[in-house]
């Protein structure tokens, strides 16, 4: 499974955008495979060496191009990639399609309303939830493995045994919701703890998280 980033011109504004969401959530895409969809770009073969250089510069693990001219990939490049699809792994809600979870009109100057998403069921082991665009509501659970990554809070009706990454675009105010809290990471505006941080106290129980000044916050719901 890997991530998929979709670049748009102009390209230093999206790589702009790109650095924001890495200095809001440091480590987000440290050890992740991504595959660039540079389709829109239509790259020449020095374009693409500057985005794939881009990249590199950036830590972001490049394994795979999709949509790249075959004579513009040259054989010490990421191999051509075609045919992938979301197939329930990924969720991206529409208005992320520009760059799945890493950037786009989000992040843009002009003011975005924020949208909510409901996911009525369960997120499975290996599945991330990417919601860059505001709060994100889970009926069921968060299995271990499994990530819900959103711009605003994060509401898990059931248990959170995955990674919960709320406020990633900046959003201090944002908080983390969870009826069994069992989670291998908990993170708010770039700030974040483990399992290992945690220790037991709070676990198996009803939970909300939040930020005091550069202090993660739980407290149990009664």
């Amino acid at each position: 499974m890997a991530l998929v980033l979709a670049p748009e011109v102009p390209l230093r504004d999206w790589l702009e955008d790109l650095d924001a969401v890495s200095e809001r959530s440091p480590g987000f895409f440290t050890g992740r495979p991504i595959i660039a969809d540079v389709s829109s770009l239509k790259p020449s073969k020095s374009e693409l060496k500057f985005l794939l250089a881009a990249f590199k510069m950036r830590n972001i693990r490049v394994i795979g191009l999709e949509g790249a001219a075959p004579e513009n990939v040259d054989a010490d490049m990421p191999p051509q990639i075609s045919g992938g699809k979301p197939t329930g792994e990924i969720d991206v809600p529409d208005a992320a399609n520009a760059a799945v979870a890493a950037a786009g009109s989000p992040f843009a100057d002009a003011p975005v309303p924020e949208k909510s998403l409901l996911i009525e069921g369960s997120v499975r082991s290996g599945q991330s939830i990417l919601h860059p665009e505001g709060d994100v509501t889970v009926l069921g659970s968060v299995a271990s493995g499994s990530e819900i990554v959103a711009g605003g809070s994060i509401h898990v009706y059931g248990s959170l045994r995955g990674r919960a990454i709320a406020g990633c675009t900046g959003n201090g105010k944002a908080r983390i919701f969870c009826r069994k809290f069992e989670a291998e990471l908990i993170a708010i505006d770039g700030l974040y703890k483990t399992a290992d941080d945690l220790g037991g106290k709070f676990l198996g129980q009803p939970v909300q998280v939040n930020l005091d000044g550069d202090s993660i916050i739980l407290k149990t719901m009664d």
